[in-house]
């Protein structure tokens, strides 16, 4: 491409105001999405200029073909080109340009999770290949089929009795699923649209302090769209009276609580709990400047209406438990604000302590709001303080016609002793014997969290919740046999805590851990393990659940290059370029022409390469192909999936 056509090009587009941003930048988006769609306008617009229509138009007989490719290569295209990197992707027909990360319609399929360590039991940084994202930001245009409903295979349902294979989906089996959780969640849709009680995640802080380089590039924009992408389908997921909880860290907080309140406008954004998970105290910070102890749970409703359906239970009984016997006639009788106040000198009275009662009397001290906000102090304050200095010390006053207790009076006694407040005694409320008040939204698990590395008898470093911390929800939240979703399910806590709570469940993981540790765990579970919340809730094991996966199509190609080495690179990326799942509008030809670039390139940017001529749209077998022979889907995997979509 010649600089001339590129700036004749530019100046072209710009003459369209659509095209033009407020500060009179091209608005390169907007162009790729026309032209991806043919836009009459934008067509007519490029058949105005001469040169431009030589460029891009090829004249077949009496026809005129225009060359979309091509067109759409240069949009993508980087007037200066950072890196080699770079170079070599936009040679090939792709784009790493950043200017569309913050559109709408983008998809960012996967980001780092927590701070990149995973595996069950790791220790060193080297340990980590096996986790490692090669993330991809696909504008809406390259999108055609990858969110389509997939074919899922290898289901099993596991039951205290063992494993059962060749299984249908029931309508009350729990659900574990493998694969990218988007695409999951896209699927979710055809069963659970507006189903899901409540959702519980912990997606990736976005810390910014992994080891590994190739995460150097993420920015907030990519983490915002990665968020944005799957609260929006989680929205779709929840029922009217639904919750979402969403766990993060300070480094994000802010800017998520942002996006959260953008994607659930229609909804209520109910509070943020603010949890102890480190005590302050703790060592090993010294080089830190500060000792990051908080992290943040943001609860979001689908429906505006919403009201939390469940309260803290306060049982006042044990109170009230003073009785007063007076010896004779009172000693005086006031006329203090319109009322009759009965005067007892201490000597004149006995205040009888006793355990709990029905008829008893509870004491108030007349303090901080009491004395502002409450009837009985503002009264005291008003008429009785000023008398302090003429009574002696524990004087006892009877006011009549006060109170909404029952008993219709108030009993007042002025300080004694150090004590230098004034207290009153009431009666226990008739209609109730407790008292129901809000939750706090500051909590303190810093020794579940201490302890948390035992539960679930597996090993998983950075990442696993406590059992009790998720109880504390589900049982604010939710009741037996609501449906529980968490699709960043790591070591499986969420699902843990479900069964146990009977809940039903659905969890989401893509890691290959998911096997060797969530499974291997929830099996646990079903056999009566007494870990975690085990005890409180008197689980006694049983329950069942079905583990599938998204049957794989394109993603094996990113195994493959995932685990090429130096030695083995080259011919990874010879069986890729001749592989019909790679993104149909290049040639071989094309790549080849690039080589040289490529034999220049570390091994982790080779992979990042190859990874990105991987046609997303086929990283999983669309249930649309399920009667393909080309993808050779067994009987066993049609029946399962059938049955899940509900298809007779």
């Amino acid at each position: 491409m010649k600089e001339s056509l590129y700036d004749r090009l530019g100046e072209l587009l710009k003459t369209k105001e659509e095209y033009r941003s407020e500060d009179g930048e091209l608005l390169k988006a907007k162009v790729y999405s026309d032209i991806m769609t043919m836009d009459k306008n934008l067509i007519s617009l490029l058949l105005s200029d001469e040169e431009v229509k030589e460029a891009f138009f090829l004249k077949v007989d009496d026809t005129l073909v225009f060359d979309k490719q091509k067109f759409a290569w240069i949009i993508d295209s980087k007037e200066f080109l950072p890196d080699s990197y770079t170079s070599y992707t936009n040679k090939i027909g792709l784009t790493s340009d950043g200017d569309f990360i913050s559109q709408k319609s983008d998809v960012v399929l996967d980001f780092p999770y927590k701070d990149c360590v995973l595996e069950g039991g790791q220790t060193k940084d080297d340990q980590n290949r096996k986790e490692i994202f090669y993330n991809e930001t696909l504008a809406q245009d390259e999108i055609r089929r990858m969110l389509d409903p997939k074919v899922f295979t290898k289901a099993k349902r596991y039951t205290k009795g063992g494993v059962e294979g060749g299984i249908t989906f029931n309508e009350d089996d729990n659900l574990i699923i493998k694969g990218n959780n988007l695409i999951a969640l896209e699927s979710l849709l055809k069963r659970y649209e507006g189903q899901i009680k409540c959702i519980y995640i912990d997606p990736p802080y976005n810390t910014g302090s992994d080891s590994f380089g190739y995460n150097d590039n993420f920015n907030r924009s990519t983490w915002l769209v990665f968020m944005k992408n799957r609260l929006e389908v989680a929205k779709k997921l929840l029922s009217p009276e639904g919750i979402i909880l969403i766990q993060i860290s300070f480094h994000e907080y802010p800017y998520l609580r942002v996006i959260a309140d953008e994607v659930f406008d229609s909804g209520k954004h109910l509070l943020d709990f603010n949890t102890l998970v480190r005590h302050p105290e703790r060592s090993l910070t010294g080089d830190k400047e500060f000792n990051d102890v908080i992290e943040y749970t943001l609860l979001y409703s689908r429906d505006k209406n919403y009201k939390m359906p469940k309260q803290i239970i306060e049982k006042t009984n044990d109170d009230y438990q003073y009785d007063f016997e007076f010896k004779n006639n009172p000693n005086e009788v006031l006329n203090l604000g319109d009322k009759l106040v009965s005067v007892y000198y201490p000597e004149n009275v006995n205040i009888i302590r006793r355990k709990g009662h029905s008829d008893g009397l509870k004491s108030m001290s007349i303090r901080g709001s009491i004395r502002e906000k409450n009837s009985s102090g503002r009264f005291y304050v008003a008429n009785l303080e000023p008398l302090i200095s003429k009574y002696p010390k524990g004087t006892i006053f009877t006011v009549p016609d006060m109170g909404d207790d029952g008993r219709l009076f108030r009993i007042f006694e002025l300080p004694k002793g150090n004590n230098k407040n004034g207290f009153y005694y009431q009666g226990k409320p008739i209609s109730s014997n407790v008292t129901l008040k809000p939750y706090p939204n500051f909590l303190n698990f810093v020794k579940q969290y201490n302890l948390v590395s035992d539960e679930g008898n597996v090993s998983f470093r950075n990442g696993k919740k406590p059992e009790e911390y998720i109880q504390f929800f589900l049982d604010i939240l939710t009741k037996q046999n609501d449906i529980v979703l968490d699709f960043h399910l790591g070591s499986g806590t969420t699902a843990a805590v479900a069964m146990k709570m009977n809940r039903r469940f659905i969890g989401v993981e893509q890691m290959d851990y998911i096997e060797d540790i969530t499974i291997e765990r929830l099996k646990k579970v079903i056999d009566g393990e007494q870990g975690g919340i085990s005890k409180a809730v008197n689980w006694q094991g049983g329950g069942s659940f079905v583990y599938c996966e998204l049957m794989e199509n394109g993603n094996d190609l990113i195994r493959k290059i995932e685990n090429a080495d130096e030695n083995t690179v080259k011919d990874v990326k010879a069986k890729i370029y001749k592989d019909e799942r790679i993104v149909p509008y290049i040639t071989t030809e094309e790549l080849e022409s690039v080589d040289t670039e490529f034999e220049e390139l570390t091994l982790e940017d080779k992979k990042k390469a190859l990874i990105k001529l991987v046609d997303k749209n086929k990283l999983y077998v669309n249930y649309s192909d399920i009667d393909n022979a080309d993808f050779n889907i067994s009987e066993a995997d049609k029946r399962f999936t059938k049955s899940f979509y509900e298809v007779d």
